[in-house]
């Protein structure tokens, strides 16, 4: 019985990007293996606490940070919901990154979470892809993807919805059928991703 770890950190509950595809991801995810089981973080509606001096001296033995990294540990697959905020990744999301990272415990090659495939969706409103000019402000993909497989050595993907904003900003009008494509795009890659990762892992 495989298990999924999933959390969202967008903080709106409707209307979000990134909670519409990983909702896609955990639906697609589901049907492949209906007895499997859904771990779920909502990380904007139950936030963490922000690390402190204790928790870190304490490391694994901090009662939330080790509760944290055993999820993490058991899971066979993770999704993220990691929408950009202000050109990075939700606070919310950070606060998470920084219980679960636990140098001496599950840190470097031999990591418990090494191999571990992690899809994070990265939803943002305008588009940060190569060629474009805000492509140098993109640090959610680069920030995750290096720290998740320096870190933890884990297999990390990103699906990608763009433009998000495009319908509730007049000024970005033109941009809505590349808006939907992206979208629609995003949601076919979270369902395909999905039933790949289920049968890998049925294997």
């Amino acid at each position: 019985m495989a298990t999924l770890l999933h959390l969202d950190s967008a903080a709106f509950p409707q209307g979000s990007a990134s909670r519409e595809v990983t909702a896609a991801f955990v639906r697609a995810w589901s049907e492949q293996h209906p007895d499997g089981q859904v771990v779920y973080r909502d990380l904007a509606a139950d936030p963490l606490p922000h690390l402190n001096a204790a928790a870190v001296a304490a490391g694994a033995e901090h009662p939330l940070r080790g509760e944290l990294a055993a999820e993490l540990a058991a899971a066979d697959a993770v999704l993220i919901g990691a929408p950009m905020y202000n050109f990075t990744i939700p606070s919310t999301l950070k606060a998470w990154l920084d219980h679960v990272i636990i140098a001496g415990h599950n840190v470097g090659p031999d990591s418990p979470v090494a191999g571990t495939p992690i899809t994070v969706v990265a939803s943002r409103g305008g588009s940060y892809a190569a060629g474009t000019p805000r492509e140098g402000a993109e640090f959610v993909q680069n920030y995750l993807a290096t720290l998740l497989t320096s870190m933890f050595a884990a297999e990390v993907d990103f699906i990608v919805p763009e433009l998000t904003l495009a319908h509730s900003k007049p000024e970005m009008a033109e941009l809505i059928p590349l808006a939907e494509t992206s979208r629609a795009k995003a949601l076919t890659d979270a369902a395909e991703k999905a039933k790949s990762l289920a049968s890998r892992l049925a294997a």
